[in-house]
């Protein structure tokens, strides 16, 4: 039997350069991390709305295996085989009846994911679950940490902070690759694993390695993987549905006339199909003007079918997921997307609306984009969520022609409080009061927005219910930018997310005791590091928000992002290293000009410019707090007494300002770059008193 001893260091001989190993271990875990995001929310739906906690919980196990690793540096041998231990019950998630696990809190609407019937005892066991599964996350994490921890000092800390840097950026790099190259799950762990395997060295992660990949492979079972969602594909007697993410996401009809007259069809099964044609049927049918037509969230093509059958073109299809757009070509019977007058374009929504300078529209419709996924783990919004604010709603609305209408279908499963926002949303948005219909296909409505002389023919929709508001505009939290956060129920205090972020909490404010020794928050954590790391993660989640407003929220632009996050982390190191920068105050004096000039600067205007001024202005914006704050840690790093303990403070401090971003739910996106400078101005107290003394030398 081979015993795996935590005090093992005689892995890390005959393995290439110091620096090499860092950069091989961080590699692997941003691989990992990703991976990991990705995955389990393909197996477990819950995740797929919380994939930022699974973010939350590899800060925790980095922080924690960087402080230990000098002390249990043979914990590399044990990344492999607890990754597979936590792969289990993820892979077999349909057999242990967790994939539709639901999360036990109704504060924000997740299509019934939220509901939790059977009260207390249902409420206990999922958040047991939950947590347990977040623990297993944590523990693989704490493992992958520990071999930076242990060759970390051996190195000069800026000479192996750079190597920890390069190798965290050619990890985002090798797996945006693989995505590009749709790869599917064993391939993503693969690239995560490989590393480990190569410092480990033993049969145990060899054959852990193989494990994991049999794991990922059962768990695809048919499905088809998109850089967004897990994409199964149901075949019936009548129609293809495909799930998202474990959830239904939507149906490819054939509502042919052949296929109408088809007298296999029985009596029930024609009205529903009559009834989901009419449905699609409605934004083309009751205007006059029928020509130009924008369609996002076009999905596998059945609005532009319907935009086709009624006369419409051409015929702009917009939606994010390519892989859905290439299904409609290959599997819808009527092969809208084939049809010459249709232009597919794959692209966010809002991107489009911002981006697009062409003639207007006589007809912009929205279809049901709702999203069941997150557009960053960075951040608790949904790809959809700046689609339905007021300033993305007014900004279809400008593309809407005069004589045309703009058309919203969405699910109001949620309630009358759903209707009640939508609707005052739209009203700001257009000025105009929208006209909202019923109807019975997929708890539905669709708000309909005449533009100035348009001929609308209401009584061509007179069969469906009318809804109205029961709130007025003045009692009713609509979305904006700040606070684009749709699904949020008015008066839910969030008993659920406070009693898993405060899990979170409690198992990270004793970990460190066990990682830096008992009194460690008081007296050996490295505190400023630690208030740099949680206001690092606030303003960079701050800056990929801001960012998707002015290039769409697509994983190409998530991941052009964060590479170039590390990118000017990496480059503020290199000239901490080589011109030998020591005093951090200046540098705060910028970070702090810097965070106030994202917090008050309205990235929205920018829209305006071309794409390149865009760019560069906004990229701008939120490069530099990033890059000052790089500056500024360096300098701590290479002044600290211990820069391996400094560097897992501030990977722990990303613990608390990921928690801490939940605060944006209630007080908007700009309190994070607000609540950034605080715990920056925090730091900066502290780190007056650790400067009063010479600096040490680097040595490197």
């Amino acid at each position: 039997m081979i015993r795996l001893k935590a005090s093992d260091t005689l892995w890390s001989h005959g393995k290439g350069p110091l620096s090499l190993q860092i950069g091989l271990c961080t590699f692997g875990i941003l691989s990992l991390e990703l991976a990991l995001i990705r995955w389990t929310s393909s197996q477990i739906r819950i995740f797929a709305y919380f994939n930022n906690l699974v973010l939350i919980g590899a800060f925790l196990g980095m922080g924690l295996g960087v402080a230990t690793g000098r002390r249990h540096p043979g914990l590399v041998h044990w990344v492999l085989p607890i990754l597979f231990l936590a792969c289990m019950p993820f892979a077999f998630s349909e057999q242990l009846d967790i994939v539709r696990m639901s999360f036990p809190d109704e504060t924000i609407s997740l299509w019934g994911a939220e509901i939790a019937r059977g009260g207390l005892p249902i409420f206990v066991r999922n958040l047991a679950i939950f947590l347990a599964l977040f623990c297993m996350l944590v523990a693989v994490f704490v493992c992958a940490g520990a071999p930076v921890g242990y060759l970390f000092p051996k190195l000069p800390p800026l000479k192996a902070y750079s190597a920890d840097l390069m190798g965290s950026l050619l990890g985002i790099i090798a797996f945006t690759a693989a995505t590009f190259l749709n790869a599917h799950p064993p391939v993503w762990f693969a690239v995560g694993c490989m590393p480990f395997v190569w410092l480990s060295r033993r049969l145990t992660s060899l054959g852990a390695l193989a494990g994991i990949l049999l794991l990922a492979s059962i768990s695809i079972n048919g499905a088809i993987f998109s850089p967004y969602n897990r994409i199964d594909i149901v075949k019936t007697a009548d129609r293809i549905r495909l799930n998202v993410n474990r959830d239904f996401h939507q149906y490819i009809h054939d509502f042919s006339p052949s296929n109408l007259r088809d007298g296999r069809h029985s009596p029930a099964s024609l009205s529903e199909l009559t009834s989901f044609r009419d449905m699609y049927d409605v934004p083309f049918v009751i205007g006059d003007n029928r020509g130009r037509v924008l369609i996002v969230g076009a999905g596998t093509g059945n609005d532009a079918q319907a935009a086709l059958r009624n006369g419409y073109k051409p015929v702009f299809s917009v939606d994010i997921d390519d892989k859905i757009i290439q299904l409609g070509r290959r599997l819808h019977p009527e092969k809208p997307y084939d049809h010459p007058s249709v232009v597919p374009i794959v692209n966010d929504a809002r991107a489009f609306f911002e981006q697009y300078r062409g003639e207007p529209f006589d007809v912009v419709c929205f279809g049901f984009l709702d999203s069941h996924a997150m557009f960053s783990s960075m951040s608790s919004l949904r790809l959809d969520n700046y689609v339905y604010t007021e300033e993305g709603i007014r900004s279809a609305w400008n593309l809407v022609a005069d004589g045309g209408h703009l058309s919203i279908a969405i699910s109001v499963y949620a309630g009358q409080w759903f209707v009640d926002r939508m609707y005052w949303t739209i009203t700001k948005a257009t000025g105009k009061e929208p006209y909202v219909m019923a109807h019975t296909r997929h708890y539905g409505a669709t708000f309909i927005v005449p533009k100035q002389d348009a001929v609308i023919h209401w009584q061509r929709i007179a069969q469906y219910p009318r809804l109205i508001p029961l709130l007025s505009a003045a009692d009713t939290v609509t979305t904006s930018d700040n606070w684009p956060f749709l699904f949020i129920k008015p008066g839910h205090f969030p008993w659920g997310y406070v009693i898993v972020l405060s899990a979170v909490m409690l198992l990270a404010v004793a970990s460190i005791a066990s990682a830096f020794g008992p009194g460690a928050i008081g007296r050996d954590l490295d505190l400023g590091l630690f208030l740099m790391g949680a206001a690092f993660l606030l303003i960079e989640t701050r800056g990929v928000t801001s960012l998707s407003l002015l290039f769409g929220s697509t994983w190409i632009v998530n991941a052009s992002i964060f590479s170039g996050i590390l990118t000017m982390v990496w480059i503020a190191n290199q000239m901490a290293r080589h011109w030998v920068l020591e005093n951090p105050k200046p540098w705060f004096l910028l970070l702090f000009i810097s965070v106030v000039l994202v917090w008050t600067f309205n990235v929205g205007s920018l829209n305006s410019l071309s794409l390149t001024l865009r760019g560069i202005v906004g990229g701008l914006l939120v490069a530099l707090p990033i890059g000052f704050a790089g500056v500024i840690v360096s300098i701590l790093l290479r002044t600290s007494s211990d820069p391996t303990a400094s560097l897992g403070a501030n990977l722990l401090g990303a613990v608390l300002g990921g928690c801490l971003e939940y605060l944006s739910m209630s007080l908007g996106l700009e309190a994070l770059a607000q609540l950034a400078l605080l715990i920056y101005f925090l730091a900066f107290l502290v780190f007056l008193r650790r400067f009063s003394g010479p600096a040490p030398e680097d040595g490197g």
